[in-house]
């Protein structure tokens, strides 16, 4: 093992440590807790297990964190929200979900609850948000829908041109951990000042993760990478890495789409030129094109990894994102 190799390990170490001593606080596991809550606990109610580890991050034992997504097995592009879920909305203090069209059952279920209760919304956040000064409704701008004719699923509305997986942008979560204490400490003023502590330890994670990624660009910038979805493009983008994936492939896995044939054949062409560096897999989907290009992958000896969209179990955030840029750095030293 190399010696810069090490010290990333080590400083990657260091982070997952410090992400794991912000959890041991008295925050419960995700999906564990009701938003019901018990005694003064804050009710917060999550789209996905990686926004309630956030909050419970942020929160401590202070909130009671619920997640409405908590499984691999659940996608929230298609995901149907519940009467139980509507029920636990209807009671959430604070609301905190994705937006830009990844989990809109959460819209729905705040449309039809009419709850008052604060909404963060994270894409708003991200420095790619089109929105002024990165707020605005989905309806203002153009947006691109597919129904459930065009590729057997449920409808999924996203903004065109936008990736809306913006967790995998650790500069957009930080951004999200200090809207989290704002919003708690509002509902909780005399908690305040243990909000914004703790969002200050997330953020020191996250700078953590930054400077991990800066030494990945430092040492590979520039380096081709493949990816079947655009779930981890922002994490390649930056680590200071060129994502060469044909849009129309990446966004036809997406939505559950058969990739064109003459995509398809790009794709495997820019495999076999010996250029791309590493492919990166959505664990949680698949379908015969990206079968087609993990095989073509490994047969040419490009390592493959499998990113998840949610959480996994025992893993905080910090942590998981600390293991994905632990494994990007090790497939480009390959």
């Amino acid at each position: 093992m190399s010696t810069r190799r090490t010290a990333v390990l080590l400083a990657m170490s260091a982070v997952s440590a410090l992400a794991l001593a912000g959890c041991a606080g008295g925050a419960a596991t995700p999906g564990a807790s009701d938003a019901g809550g018990s005694g003064d606990a804050i009710a917060v109610v999550t789209s996905t297990n990686v926004y309630g580890q956030v909050a419970e991050e942020i929160g401590g034992d202070l909130v009671s964190v619920t997640p409405i997504i908590t499984s691999a097995s659940q996608d929230p592009h298609s995901f149907e929200a519940s009467a139980q879920d509507q029920l636990l909305v209807s009671k959430a203090e604070l609301i905190i979900g994705n937006g830009g069209g990844y989990d809109s059952f959460l819209d729905t279920l705040i449309e039809s609850t009419g709850t008052t209760a604060p909404v963060i919304s994270a894409v708003e956040f991200n420095h790619d948000w089109p929105g002024e000064d990165g707020e605005h409704s989905e309806d203002e701008h153009t947006e691109e829908e597919h129904s459930d004719d065009e590729h057997g699923e449920h409808e999924h509305t996203h903004i065109e041109g936008f990736n809306e997986h913006v967790w995998y942008d650790p500069h957009t979560m930080e951004h999200v951990a200090e809207a989290i204490a704002e919003e708690l400490s509002a509902l909780r003023p005399d908690d305040a000042a243990t909000f914004e502590a703790n969002a200050a330890e997330f953020v020191a994670g996250i700078a953590g993760l930054e400077d991990s990624l800066a030494a990945i660009e430092a040492a590979h910038a520039g380096a081709e990478v493949f990816v079947t979805e655009p779930v981890p493009v922002y994490l390649v983008i930056a680590a200071g890495l060129e994502n060469v994936t044909p849009d129309a492939f990446s966004e036809a896995v997406e939505e559950g789409q058969d990739v064109p044939p003459a995509t398809l054949l790009e794709a495997l062409n820019l495999l076999e030129s010996g250029d791309v560096r590493v492919v990166i897999a959505n664990a949680q989907t698949g379908g015969a094109e990206t079968t087609q290009v993990i095989d073509a992958a490994k047969s040419t000896s490009i390592p493959v990894l499998e990113f998840t969209e949610t959480l996994p179990s025992g893993q905080t955030y910090l942590s998981w994102m600390t293991d994905n840029i632990a494994q990007l750095e090790e497939a480009l030293a390959e």
